[in-house]
C-alpha cells in the first residue's frame, strides 16, 4: 500500500504511458496529494541504446496522446529533456513532491540508473510492475536459476497466477496549485527532420486508445484463427500490438484479460487455440525480459559464447541492399520495405530477413539489430535481442544455426499468390504467381509482359542460394574445429 500524504506524488511516467492498468498512477492517487505526470526524455541512461528514429516518432505520437488524457482529466504531462535524477530532484524541490513512483523497466543500463535514484532522491522512491506478467526475478527453474528454454519457461509461467488489470476512475486527477515549467512537445525533438515516417500515420494510431482499438479489433476478428493465419504476410491475422506493448499504451495483464473476457462465461480459457497460441507469444515476449534481465550482457554479445568466434564478413554493399529492400529475393525485399514505409515488419518474414542477412551474407546478426533498433517503431532491447540471436543459433532455445531458410519456398508457403510481395515490390506486380518469389527463372516472355527487366527494374539476387547456404554451412564447421 502506498502512504497516505497531502503532499503532491510525482509520477515518472516511462514505458507505461496508459492510465489504467497504471499501479504507480493508482498508487499516487490513493496517496490524497496532487499528482504531477512527469516524462523525461534521457537518451543517455539508454547506455548504448538510446531510442532510435522510429521508435521516437512513435514516442512523440504516444506522449501527445497521453497528455491529451491528462487535460481531460483536468492535469497535464510536464515534458522535460535531461539527466532523470537531476530532474527530479528540481521537481521535487518545486512541487513539494514527497514521493515518487514509476513503473519498472529491465534493461541493463536502465535498472543501473533506476537502483540509485532510489537512494539517492531523498523523498519516498517507488517502483512498480506494469509491464509485464511476471517479473524475471519471479520466475526461476527448480534448481533456482534461470529458464533458458522458452516451453519450460512459459509451462511454468502458466502455474502461476496473473494478476488483475489496476483499474482507476480517473474523472479527474488530483492537480497541483502551480504547475512546474514544461517543455512542449516539439522541443523533444522526436520527429524526423526529413519526412520518412508518411507511411507510419497511415498505419499507426500510438496510445491508450489506439492500443485498446487494435486490441479489441484483433480479439474479435483474427484472434480465432491466429494458429493458422499469424504466418501469412498477405493477411491481417497478426495482433500488432506489440508497438503498444513496448511504450506501455496497452499492458500485458490487459491483453490477457481481454483475452479471458472473450471467452463469454464459457469456463474455457484459452477460449480457442488461436487465443492460446496469441498468449504464446506474449509469453515470448516475457521470455526475451527473463534472458536480458539474467544475461545483460546479451544485446552485444551471443549468450552462446562459441559465437563469438564465428566467421561472420564484412561488407557494406551487401548489407546497404538488404537494407533497402534490393537482394533479389522477393520475399526479403518485400519485408525490408514494409519495414522503411510503415516501422513495422511482419514476424514470419523478420525470420526470412534476418535469416538472410547472417545466413545466405553472413552478416553478423549485431548489424541486423542495429537496423531494426533504428528502423522498428516497436524496438524493443529484449525481443530485438532474442529474435536476433536466435535467428544466428548463439542464443538461448535458438534455431540451429543449420538450419537455414530457402527464401523462395518460404515465399511460395505463407505468401502463395505474391499478394504480400506484390504491395511491397510493386515493380514485380505483374509477374505471374509462379515467377513471384522467384522472377530469374521466369522466362524472357513472361518477364516482358510484366514489364521487368532484371537488373534494370529489379536486381539480379546478389548471392546463389545454394552457393550461399554451401558457404553458411562451411563456417558453422570451422566455428566447431576450432570450439574447445
Amino acid at each position: 500500500m502506498a502512504s497516505v500524504s497531502s503532499r503532491p506524488t510525482i509520477v515518472w511516467f516511462r514505458q507505461d504511458l496508459r492510465l489504467q492498468d497504471n499501479p504507480a498512477l493508482a498508487a499516487a492517487v490513493a496517496r490524497s496529494g496532487a499528482v504531477v505526470p512527469v516524462f523525461i526524455l534521457d537518451d543517455a541512461a539508454e547506455g548504448r541504446w538510446p531510442l532510435g528514429g522510429a521508435a521516437r516518432w512513435w514516442l512523440h505520437h504516444s506522449l501527445a496522446a497521453l497528455d491529451e488524457s491528462l487535460r481531460e482529466r483536468g492535469s497535464r504531462l510536464v515534458l522535460a529533456r535531461g539527466e532523470s535524477g537531476t530532474v527530479l530532484r528540481e521537481l521535487i524541490k518545486t512541487t513539494g513532491a514527497d514521493a515518487v513512483y514509476w513503473s519498472r523497466r529491465y534493461e541493463p543500463a536502465v535498472i543501473a540508473r533506476d537502483k540509485d535514484l532510489k537512494t539517492g532522491l531523498g523523498v519516498e522512491a517507488k517502483s512498480f510492475n506494469a509491464a509485464l506478467l511476471f517479473e524475471p526475478h519471479t520466475v526461476q527453474t527448480k534448481a533456482g536459476g534461470p529458464f533458458q528454454v522458452f516451453t519450460p519457461f512459459w509451462k511454468h509461467c502458466l502455474s502461476l497466477k496473473v494478476e488483475e488489470p489496476v483499474r482507476l476512475s480517473l474523472r479527474t486527477l488530483p492537480a497541483p496549485e502551480t504547475w512546474p515549467r514544461s517543455l512542449v512537445l516539439p522541443e523533444l525533438a522526436l520527429l524526423p527532420k526529413i519526412a520518412w515516417d508518411a507511411g507510419f500515420t497511415k498505419v499507426w494510431e500510438p496510445g491508450e486508445a489506439g492500443a485498446q482499438k487494435r486490441l479489441k479489433q484483433f480479439i474479435a476478428s483474427a484472434m480465432e484463427d491466429y494458429g493458422e493465419q499469424r504466418n501469412r504476410p498477405d493477411v491481417d491475422g497478426t495482433s500488432a500490438l506489440s508497438p503498444y506493448l513496448h511504450f506501455g499504451d496497452l499492458g500485458p495483464r490487459q491483453v490477457w484479460a481481454a483475452v479471458k473476457a472473450s471467452a463469454k462465461g464459457s469456463g474455457i480459457f484459452p477460449p480457442s487455440r488461436g487465443a492460446q497460441v496469441f498468449l504464446s507469444e506474449v509469453g515470448w515476449r516475457e521470455f526475451a525480459h527473463h534472458l536480458l534481465f539474467h544475461f545483460p550482457h546479451t544485446p552485444e554479445a551471443p549468450l552462446r559464447t562459441e559465437f563469438g568466434a564465428f566467421p561472420w564478413r564484412t561488407d557494406s554493399k551487401q548489407l546497404r541492399a538488404w537494407q533497402k529492400g534490393q537482394t533479389g529475393y522477393p520475399i526479403v525485399d518485400a519485408g525490408m520495405r514494409q519495414l522503411w514505409m510503415t516501422g513495422w515488419m511482419h514476424n514470419r518474414v523478420r525470420m526470412i530477413v534476418a535469416s538472410f542477412l547472417v545466413k545466405h551474407l553472413r552478416i553478423s546478426w549485431q548489424a541486423g539489430a542495429d537496423w531494426f533498433w533504428d528502423t522498428l517503431v516497436d524496438a524493443d532491447l529484449a525481443s530485438n535481442t532474442l529474435g536476433w540471436q536466435w535467428t544466428a543459433g548463439c542464443g538461448a532455445d535458438a534455431a540451429p544455426y543449420f538450419r537455414i531458410f530457402n527464401p523462395m519456398l518460404q515465399g511460395a508457403k505463407f505468401d502463395p499468390d505474391g499478394a504480400y510481395v506484390r504491395r511491397w515490390v510493386p515493380e514485380l506486380a505483374k509477374l505471374p504467381a509462379e515467377f513471384i518469389h522467384c522472377p530469374w527463372e521466369a522466362p524472357l516472355h513472361a518477364l516482358a509482359a510484366a514489364g521487368v527487366v532484371l537488373g534494370r527494374d529489379y536486381p539480379q539476387p546478389i548471392v546463389d542460394h545454394g552457393a550461399a547456404r554451401a558457404a553458411a554451412l562451411d563456417a558453422l564447421k570451422s566455428l566447431k574445429q576450432t570450439s574447445p
